[in-house]
């Protein structure tokens, strides 16, 4: 198992900026893809981007598509969520997983999950 520690989260206004951080440790942070989650209250937890193991390849859920980056610098165990252009729509817990396939896009598939950290956009 990887252990994963979120950070970054905070309140900012519609339109702005945050970035968050997980890093890893316990594990080979190389061999896993890395996706973030997010859950909203009463709402179910969804899909929000996912890297692959070298970084090559990303995937991103529609409604973030064009606005957040997911990059990792594998050298410092780290995955990076640049969000910008934030909504209100986007506030939630936001959770940094770790999966041993390539690049999934289902909670399932996530074998290792961080804390999360609290993401709130005021409009």
């Amino acid at each position: 198992q990887v252990q994963l520690v979120e950070s970054g989260g905070g309140l900012v206004q519609a339109g702005g900026s945050l970035r968050l951080s997980c890093v890893a440790s316990g594990r080979t942070f190389s061999n896993y893809g890395m996706g973030w989650f997010r859950q909203a209250p009463g709402k179910e937890r969804e899909f929000v981007a996912v890297i692959s193991w070298s970084g090559a390849t990303t995937n991103y859920a529609d409604s973030v598509k064009g606005r957040f980056t997911l990059s990792r610098d594998n050298a410092k165990n780290t995955v990076y969520l640049q969000m910008n252009s934030l909504k209100p729509e986007d506030t939630a817990v936001y959770y940094c997983a770790a999966s041993r396939s390539r690049a999934p896009t289902e909670a399932p598939m996530y074998q290792s999950w961080g804390q999360g950290t609290q993401v709130t956009v005021s409009s």
